[in-house]
């Protein structure tokens, strides 16, 4: 099974590039899933029902998020009735909608998990990542043997050692959050592929997403300065794993970089 992972989606460039590139990619890749980051994707913080229906009628077949997701007030019901959109799973007990799932692949009847899950370092003291994810994926592999972890994190340690903690036990564990893409791709010793981030979709003439200049700003004067998503050179980047339907594991991890105008 081939599955495409895409980066953090930044606002309306990024949703473009969705729209022109997925449905060429999956063709072009033979995908059989894509699974998209999305927490900055509707005007560069959160998620609206709009830009998730544009996102899925992309091509896009489960949205995973990070600590952004709360960012518009209509996430709060969208998330419970809409259960393709994830929120990390170690948020504390009785926060809306879910952080992990199975899905079917579109088509030919196979099944998916996905989990989403927030690191700690340097961000909100949520419940254990480590803990909360193995205890996810022992649920999730009840029904699937196939399950994608999407670590979404600020340090590179914590994501690492995620990596580590679950190999075997999950299909692929993909970093997000930091929006630059790794070059640390790999299939672990006991079959699981990993990425410490899979990059962004959206300008990448930018400071992670942001007009340069309201970024410089910010950092030059230490003023409070709004950060408007930047618009130049459009990439969508991601992760491509190949896995065995059979046993679960990972034959490969490709990175993946496309402009919107190749």
């Amino acid at each position: 099974m081939k599955i495409l992972f895409i980066g953090d989606i930044v606002g309306s460039p990024g949703r473009e590039a969705i729209k022109k590139l997925v449905p060429l990619l999956k063709n072009e890749l033979q995908l059989d899933f894509v699974v998209a980051n999305a927490e900055n994707a509707s005007g560069g913080s959160g998620v609206t029902a709009k830009v998730a229906d544009e996102l899925f009628d992309s091509g896009v077949n489960v949205i995973t998020s990070g600590d952004h997701i709360w960012k518009k007030p209509e996430i709060f019901e969208l998330i419970n009735r809409e259960p393709r959109i994830l929120r990390p799973l170690n948020f504390p007990a009785g926060s809306p909608g879910r952080g992990a799932g199975v899905f079917k692949v579109p088509g030919s009847g196979m099944k998916v998990g996905v989990i989403n899950i927030n690191g700690r370092v340097f961000m909100d003291p949520l419940e254990c990542p480590f803990k909360t994810a193995l205890a996810a994926a022992g649920e999730l592999i009840k029904e699937t043997k196939i399950i994608i972890v999407d670590i979404h994190a600020e340090a590179t340690s914590e994501k690492v050692a995620l990596g580590w903690y679950l190999d075997g036990k999950v299909s692929a564990i993909l970093g997000t959050h930091t929006h630059i893409q790794t070059a640390d791709e790999k299939i672990l010793p006991q079959g699981t592929a990993y990425i410490s981030d899979v990059g962004m979709t959206g300008p990448y003439d930018s400071v992670i997403g942001r007009r340069v200049e309201d970024v410089l700003t910010r950092f030059l004067s230490l003023i409070p300065v709004k950060f408007e998503v930047a618009q130049g050179d459009i990439q969508l980047h991601g992760a491509l794993v190949e896995i065995d339907e059979a046993t679960g594991k990972s034959r490969s991890i490709l990175r993946i970089q496309r402009k919107i105008n190749e």
